[in-house]
This record gives C-alpha cells, structure tokens and sequence, in this order.
C-alpha cells in the first residue's frame, strides 16, 4: 500500500518536472524566435509607435491701433533649452564640457557648476538624445547668447542644443483697453477682439516629426514638416492716446465718487470709428479692472433714463412737424403729476415751460404730458417711431457679445395703461451704452445713422487682405426739420439747462444728462445710473461720446455731476490734440505718378498676386523660378512689368539688393550668416558681393534706403567669419523689423 503511494508521488513529481522544462523550452523558443526571425519587425514597430507627428503651432497675429504700428497684442517668441548629446563628438565635449557647466550654472542660477557638469556627462555616457536643460523659458537675445557658448555654437547638428520655440502674448500698453482687446483660453473660449477675430490671429499650425524619449519629445527634422502659416494682423480704429485719457478720466471718477462700474466710448461721428472704448468696474475698495464689456454688452444693458427723452422728442417731433420749441408745457407747481395713470415727478417744480425748456432741465413730467397727448390714443406710433430709429435692434457691432436691445411694444404681454408715459422717459426699455452713442451719433451726422466700427483693416505682412467701409444703417434717420430741433434742445442742455457746468469758451458741446432709478429685485432703490451722451464740437460735429457712471455712492447722484465731467475732460484733450495736429504745411511733397507700381525684386508668386490686385500687365521670363527682379517694358503703349530671373545658387551669397529686408533677411540667414542693418527701406547696397562664397556666421552688411531716396555709400565690411557682433543690437521681436532701424539682427523665418 505504502509502495503504491510512494509510486505515484514520484510519478506527479516526474510530470511537474517535465512540465516545466517543457515551458521554459517554450519559452527560450518564443524569445529566440522574436529576437531573431521577428526582430526587425518589432524593432521597427517600436521606432513607428516612437515617432509622432505633433502640431507646431503658429505665430499668433498682432492687434494694432489706429496708426498701424503701435502694438496693443503681440505675440513674443520664448524659448525652452534642451540638448541631444548623442549628436556631440567626444573631442568638443571634452573640451567644452567645464565652460559650459559653469556658463549654464550662472545664467540658471538653480545648480552649481558641478552639479551641471555631472549632468552632462550622465546624459552623455548613457547615450541619452533628449535631455532639457531647464524648465525656464529664454527670450530671443537670451537664445542669441547661448547659442555662442561651448559645445552649443556648433549648432543643432553638431552641438546638440535645441530650442524649442514658444510664443506669448504681451501686450505693450499694458492694461489699456484690455477688455476690448480681449482674451483666448486653451478651449477656444475667450471675449474681446482676440476671440471675435480668432480665426485671423491664429494662423495655420504647421506639423512635425517628434520622438517620443524620456524627459520629453525630440524635434525630427526630416524635411517632411509642413512650417506654420503666421496669424493676420488686425488694425483697430482706436487711438492709444485717446483711449489712455478715456480710462483715466473713468478711473478718477470711480475712485472719487466710489461708483460700482462705469465706461466711456469716443466715436468719430462721420465713419463711426470708435477711438476709445474704456471699461471698469470695482473688484475691491479702490480696486478696478476690466472684467466686463459694459460698453455694449449683456452687462452694460440698463434702462437708459433721461438719455433716451432725446429719441422720445425725435417721435414726436415726427408725428406732429407743427410742434415747436417755443410751445409751452404746463408742468405745475408742485413738481409732482399724475400722468396716464402714473405719478411722475421732477427735482424741482418749473411750472409753465417751453418745449425746449422740457429737455434743457430734463423734465419728466414735460416729456410725459407731451408723448401722452400726442400717443395716448395710438401708442403703436410711438413703438413704430422707435422701431424706424433702429432702435429695436442690435447694430451689428464688429465684435461678439452685442446686447440686444429692449424696446417694450403695446403687443407685449408686459405693456400696461402706464408703460407709454414711462418708456417715453427711458424706464422699461433697455439698452446698451453703445446703442444709445449709434442714436446721438446718427444727430450729429445729420440724421445719418452709421454702423460703429472698431476694426478697419486685416493685413498679413503689411499688406492690406480686408479693409472695412463705414456702414450706414439708416440714410435719414428723421426730418431735417426735426434735426434743427434737437441740435439746438441739445446745445440748450449745456448752455443753460442740467449740465452747463461743463460749457467752454473754446468749443461748443451738446448733449444730454441721464440719471436713472436702479431696478433692484423687483423694485426701483435709491441707486442711480448717471450718464452723459452728446457730441462736440456742435457747430461742425467731430465726435460723439457717452460717459456711464453706476451706483455712485459719495454724494454726487446724478447724469450732470458724475457723467459730464467726464465727456468735459475727454472733449477738451481730444480737441486739444486735434488742433496741435491740424498745423499748416509749410511744403507738399511732389507727387510722383506712374502707370506702374515701383517694383525691384522678390518673390515671384508675391509680386504677381499684388500686380493682379492692382490690375498691373505682367510677363514672365522666369517661369518656374522663385526669385525675380522686374524690369518696366512697354506694350502696344501700355506698361507692364516684366520678370527677369534672380538666380540663387547654393553655398553662394545671393543679390539682394533691391529686395525688401524681410526678404534679404530670409535668403542671407538661411545661408547661415549674420547680418547687420543700416537705415530703413529696400536693400540698397550689401558689403559681400553677390556670388561669393557663402561662409557660415559671416557677418554682412546691408545699406538699406527708402524706396525713391538718393543712395548713399557705404564701405564693404567683410569681417572674419566668427567674429564677435559687438555692435550689433538684438531685435526682441525679429519679425518687426522696420522703418528707423539702427543695427539689428533679425530672424530666420519669412514668415
């Protein structure tokens, strides 16, 4: 029995045993077999699934003030500092290994030198291909200077160093006009012009090669990448000194009258361009900012008050052309009356007035007796009036977030017995600020309503894609009989009537106060709106502005002490401004005119779509090349410009005289070397000849002269090819490069 038992573990030993053997001789098999017969498939497999292509993401577009040059948003290149050793011979490690260290360890200031030095040289023993250096982003002349330092002036390929490319936003005004110029988060979400006007400033990404290594992706630079499209450049209507003055003027109000928010939009009456727009709104005691758009958005959507009496008076003046302003109202004498079934009241009792009278002290009760005699019977007229002034609907405004305004019909569910005389003051209704600038703006343009623009142009490399027309929204906006009314009711306003404290010897100003009651859960409180809306000078009107102050807290309440001292301190430094510029020319430059736009050099398919734009004849003799020089030829007596080829051979220096200096710049750094810029314009002269050897990190000289300006002579520098660049100046926005420029170094893209 024993023995049985004995037999028959020895038996189930004997099997696990040659199971096992039998697995691991599967096993050695399997291994050997994927090392050997399926290796090269699983190696490349591997080297598939390491590279990616990933997108590289363009150069976001800049937004640009009136004058075309002066930057609100641009984008600044950053950089990030990584190494590949592996691509390092032993020999210029070696000897560049100490000074690079300690070089590193100064400019970081996060590790000594030893401890970058022990760095290195794990990456380098271990034969690592990615290692970054420092999570730091560098700027463009930081990237200059290391790229000059041991081991890395040998370059990508040679030295290892690889600087990944990052841009940021900056704006160099810092936070002026901030709301309007907006923002744009990583989902794509934002508010502002950055966000309304997305799909130009972005560009197109462009896509690359990377190897996924540890510590992050590796650049391959295969020639398969597809380079990134720049984004447009938006050129606004605002002007930077008027919109400083705009926000400091609002900021000093707020802060002395402790108000809650406010704005202030100065637009130029004839085209509608806005030259400033300022918004701010409080955060903490003292503290305001730009959070909201209160200009023309949801946020700034209030009831008007006795602003919108103007548009009120424009009914009526139009449904009965026999009312005059010398024609009385009776207001009575207790400063309180009940009117379509509504108490309405005044500050203070007037008593007998004239129609003009009823505006210049902004009486509700003369506004509601003359609406409720003239609309009681048909209040349909009065909501129609309303409708034909365009005030029912949004204006169209170039940017996103428009409020859409509220103008109350006798077919709504919500219209009462009282809600005729209670519009006809501006209660019940709502509108943005800029809605009610369109109206005032549309008196002061001789009843032409125009669209208020804020962007006028789209360029790409200075050239002008889109440019924007001044819209008319409404050809006449009422008679011109009506016209001459309201221009003097609101000149009466500042010369005698709510706010002849801001009247000036120097120019005429009209306009009219507003100050509303706040309507606060399901209540009117003792908070006001204040507002001033009105245009200047009177006589020949330039510009119109509207000023709104809410919730001031310290004592001043109303349109006339909070709202108009405003308009008075924007009016008096934009008039000021405009009479130092409207100085006379003491001589007018010849004007030169030719049939044919003065061309020398550049890209053909660049200077053929601009001649198709202009409507210029053109003939080729340079088919298929890239680069051309133009020649006038005469056609049947119609000039026409003629492309020559501009050969450029490889490992030589090209011609680029003639050529625009962000042309010049993409040919002569491609080439590897360093150039240097003296004046402004077309390349007029360059100091190595054209055809010369094209030596890595030589320094050329380009004289640069304005198109049609005498030349000058320079004297041909050629100076050794590693030279130090002691006098040369780093551009910190290389694709700027332009008008008044002294020495600098500029980028390597064409953009």
């Amino acid at each position: 029995m024993k023995g049985n038992v004995k037999k028959a573990i020895v038996t189930r030993v004997r099997l696990a045993f040659l199971g096992v053997c039998l697995f691991s001789a599967a096993i050695i098999w399997k291994v050997s077999r994927i090392q050997f017969k399926e290796g090269e498939k699983w190696r490349a497999l591997e080297q598939e699934r390491r590279v990616v292509y990933q997108p590289v993401f363009a150069t976001r577009g800049n937004i640009l003030a009136s004058d075309g040059k002066s930057m609100m948003a641009t984008s600044l290149p950053f950089y990030r500092v990584a190494w590949d050793p592996s691509v390092v011979d032993k020999e210029t490690f070696k000897s560049g290994v100490d000074s690079l260290a300690l070089l590193l360890s100064r400019f970081f200031g996060d590790r000594s030198p030893q401890e970058y030095k022990r760095r290195l040289k794990n990456a380098k023993n271990a034969s690592v291909r990615y290692v970054r250096l420092n999570s730091r982003q560098i700027n463009y002349q930081e990237k200059k200077m290391l790229s000059s330092w041991p081991v890395f002036r040998a370059g990508k390929n040679k030295g290892g160093v690889i600087f990944e490319k990052v841009d940021k936003r900056f704006r160099p005004f810092g936070g002026l006009a901030q709301r309007t110029v907006g923002f744009l988060n990583e989902d794509k979400n934002g508010a502002g012009l950055e966000f309304t006007y997305n799909r130009y400033l972005a560009g197109k990404d462009g896509e690359a090669l990377f190897e996924r290594l540890p510590g992050g992706n590796k650049p391959i630079y295969d020639g398969t990448e597809v380079k990134p499209q720049p984004g447009y450049d938006i050129q606004t209507t605002l002007d930077i000194n008027l919109q400083d003055v705009a926000e400091n003027a609002l900021y000093k109000s707020l802060i002395q009258n402790d108000a809650q928010y406010g704005c202030v939009i100065l637009m130029e009456v004839q085209t509608g361009e806005i030259k400033a727009v300022a918004n701010l709104g409080k955060v903490a005691d003292g503290v305001y900012r730009e959070d909201y758009n209160y200009a023309f958005a949801d946020q700034g959507r209030t009831e008007p008050g006795s602003t919108f009496k103007l548009a009120s008076m424009m009914a009526l003046f139009e449904e009965n052309p026999n009312i005059s302003l010398d024609d009385t109202v009776n207001t009575g004498r207790s400063g309180s009356m009940r009117i379509g079934g509504a108490v309405k009241s005044d500050t203070h009792a007037y008593g007998k007035v004239s129609v003009k009278h009823v505006i210049e002290v902004s009486s509700n009760i003369g506004v509601a007796v003359l609406i409720d005699r003239e609309f009681n019977k048909k209040p349909e007229r009065y909501a129609e009036h309303l409708k034909k002034f365009g005030l029912n609907k949004p204006l169209g405004f170039q940017m996103s977030g428009e409020a859409r305004p509220y103008i109350k019909d006798p077919t709504d569910r919500s219209w009462s017995r009282t809600s005729l005389t209670t519009m006809c003051i501006g209660y019940e209704l709502k509108l943005a600020p800029l809605q009610t600038l369109a109206f005032y703006n549309s008196i002061a343009n001789n009843g032409v309503k125009v669209q208020p623009m804020i962007v006028k142009e789209i360029k790409q490399n200075g050239q002008v894609l889109e440019h924007y027309e001044p819209k008319v929204l409404i050809p006449k906006i009422c008679s011109d009989e009506t016209l001459a009314k309201l221009h003097a009711m609101l000149e009466g306003v500042v010369v005698e009537g709510t706010a002849r404290a801001i009247r000036t010897p120097d120019y005429p100003i009209a306009g009219k106060t507003g100050t509303a009651w706040k309507f606060k859960n399901g209540q009117y409180t003792k908070m006001y709106s204040t507002s001033f809306c009105g245009y200047f000078p009177a006589n020949k009107p330039k510009y119109s502005c509207i000023v709104v102050v809410d919730s001031p807290k310290r004592g001043n309440w109303s349109g006339a002490q909070v709202a108009a001292p405003i308009f008075r301190e924007v009016a008096d430094k934009a008039m000021a401004r405009d009479a130092a510029s409207q100085r006379p020319l003491l001589a007018r430059a010849p004007v030169n005119k030719s049939y044919v736009p003065l061309v020398k050099a550049g890209m053909q398919d660049e200077l053929m779509e601009v001649c198709q734009q202009l409507g210029v004849s053109t003939h080729s003799r340079a088919e298929g090349d890239d680069w051309v020089r133009a020649t006038t030829s005469t056609d049947s007596g119609t000039k026409s410009l003629t492309w020559q080829s501009a050969a450029v051979r490889p490992g030589r220096v090209p011609n680029v005289q003639g050529l625009t200096l962000r042309d010049a710049l993409f040919l002569l750094e491609n080439r590897g070397l360093r150039v240097r810029t003296l004046g402004s314009g077309r390349v007029q002269r360059q100091s190595i000849a054209a055809g010369s050897p094209a030596r890595r990190g030589s320094l050329i000289t380009l004289e640069l002269n304005p198109i049609g300006a005498a030349p000058t002579v320079i004297t041909p520098i050629i100076p050794a090819p590693n030279g130090p660049l002691a006098d040369t100046k780093t551009a910190l926005h290389p694709e700027n490069v332009g008008a008044k420029t002294e020495t600098k170094t500029a980028s390597k893209s064409k953009a």
